[in-house]
């Protein structure tokens, strides 16, 4: 492997903050990581400034060191190695999990893979890193195929496909599918349009197409007689509403393993051109600060400026973290569509763990860890204590799962939010590839283009995106 990855990793890292759903809260650049502070998580992960060392499991038993960089995804695998060995008494583990800064596990883990030697037997990779890791293939990776066999007839195909190499395989297990709904404040849109919650909630039921989203927000801010307020805002940090536009029309912009990248694409541009008329009309404003997912965004929701926004499901646990009296106000719905029957979802952000090559038990770590990632025991911990739309879809209707009134994220928010990832169905998330180029792609929007087109909504779209595709270029 060409040793100019290290410092391609370098630059990735920095660029990562920028990449779409990993834009953390309080992230120090806002990497996400899966949030968990969310998770998605949490200002912890980029933010950590030192080395926490745990180790779980039976002292006598098979020995596995776990890298991550972001606590919480430590003890996940501390409980569910514990779990592990109840249910396997013959074949039991001790795991070591070490949590770096998000950078430097990064760097260290790519160097360690380079070299041959010192990488972990198990490792978080955050969707933005994983387009260097995966470059080594089975050299370095375990492939996780016929470890996670049992599940994929149920795990959501595109999650997977999100940590596939070029050869076809999975690489990496994921925490969750990301999947992007829209959130409504219903308490203050019941408040400023004179109306039950009921009767807003049916009429937020009713938006099917993006032209219905902005009549409803052109209704809601009809009745609302107050400087400052706004419907939505759009984001100049972050690429989620393109991702969703994409996603919608089936793009990718990436153009996948196979294909050079194209940013200057139609569903890009209606989105774009669609944004801008929402500025020009006041139906929407610029997120403060850029973007939903920072300090200033928070305060923004709370402040009711805004009460529709789309984000990923893992924005919940935002929301629980960060904005706690909130608490009752919030709805979850699938976001609107351009055209009837098109996919109203898109997978964001993300971290895939992944097993390596070197490790002395690679059967046992591949085993383990799609075990604790996939099934419905690793699931149920997943959401209980990280807050994501756990992947494995056989428990979206499962009950005793989607509708346990004893979960945060079920009492926090007005309606049950598996009920919501039920009804978008699994066939009906997209995903947007994460390559090489991706963090080119994502710098350059959140740096130069969205910004142009959006501070300034009389700026010509077909312009930026010439712009932004002769800026790709030069990097492909």
């Amino acid at each position: 492997m060409k040793k100019k990855l290290v410092s391609a990793l370098l630059c990735t890292s920095m660029a990562a903050s920028l990449l779409v759903g990993c834009g953390g809260a309080a992230s120090e650049g806002g990497v996400d990581p899966d949030a968990v502070d969310e998770t998605e998580e949490v200002e912890a992960e980029s933010a950590e400034a030192e080395v926490v060392t745990n180790t779980f499991g039976d002292p006598n038993g098979t020995h596995l060191e776990m890298w991550t960089f972001v606590e919480l995804h430590g003890q996940h695998y501390g409980v569910m190695a514990e779990e592990w060995n109840k249910q396997h008494p013959d074949n039991t583990i001790e795991i070591t999990c070490t949590t770096y800064p998000y950078g430097d596990m990064h760097t260290k883990l790519l160097t360690a893979l380079e070299a041959g030697t010192g990488a972990p037997d198990i490792c978080d990779v955050e969707v933005g890193q994983f387009p260097n890791v995966v470059e080594g293939l089975d050299q370095w990776l375990v492939p996780l195929n016929d470890y996670a066999k049992d599940y994929l007839d149920t795990m959501v195909t595109s999650r997977m496909e999100t940590y596939q190499g070029e050869d076809g395989n999975y690489y990496g297990a994921p925490y969750h599918v990301g999947a992007t709904v829209m959130y409504y404040n219903v308490a203050a849109m019941s408040e400023a349009m004179g109306l039950s919650q009921d009767e807003v909630i049916a009429k937020i039921d009713a938006v099917k197409t993006w032209d219905d989203y902005a009549k409803l927000g052109e209704e809601y801010l009809g009745t609302v007689n107050e400087e400052g307020k706004y419907w939505t805002s759009v984001d100049t940090g972050g690429v989620d509403w393109l991702w969703i536009a994409m996603a919608e029309n089936g793009d990718d912009w990436t153009g996948g393993f196979d294909n050079p990248a194209n940013v200057n694409i139609d569903s890009v541009k209606t989105m774009l051109t669609m944004q801008q008329d929402w500025l020009k009309s006041g139906l929407a404003e610029v997120s403060p600060d850029g973007h939903v997912d920072l300090e200033a965004g928070f305060q923004n929701i709370m402040d009711h400026n805004i009460v529709s926004f789309p984000k990923a499901m893992w924005y919940m646990s935002r929301f629980t973290n960060y904005m706690p009296d909130e608490k009752g106000n919030w709805y979850i719905a699938k976001c609107p569509v351009f055209k009837a029957g098109q996919k109203c979802s898109v997978g964001i952000g993300g971290t895939g763990t992944v097993v390596t090559q070197q490790s002395e038990n690679k059967d046992l770590a591949a085993e383990f860890t799609c075990w604790a990632k996939m099934s419905e025991e690793g699931e149920q911990h997943i959401w209980d204590t990280l807050g994501f739309d756990v992947c494995n879809s056989a428990l979206w209707n499962d009950d005793a799962f989607a509708h346990d009134d004893n979960n945060q994220y079920n009492q926090f928010f007005i309606n049950y939010p598996y009920d919501v990832l039920s009804d978008i169905g699994m066939e009906n998330i997209g995903k947007i590839s994460v390559v090489s180029i991706s963090p080119t792609i994502n710098e350059y929007f959140c740096t130069t283009t969205l910004n142009q087109v959006l501070e300034d909504p009389d700026y010509s779209v077909d312009d930026a995106l010439e712009e932004a595709q002769n800026a790709v270029d030069m990097e492909q």
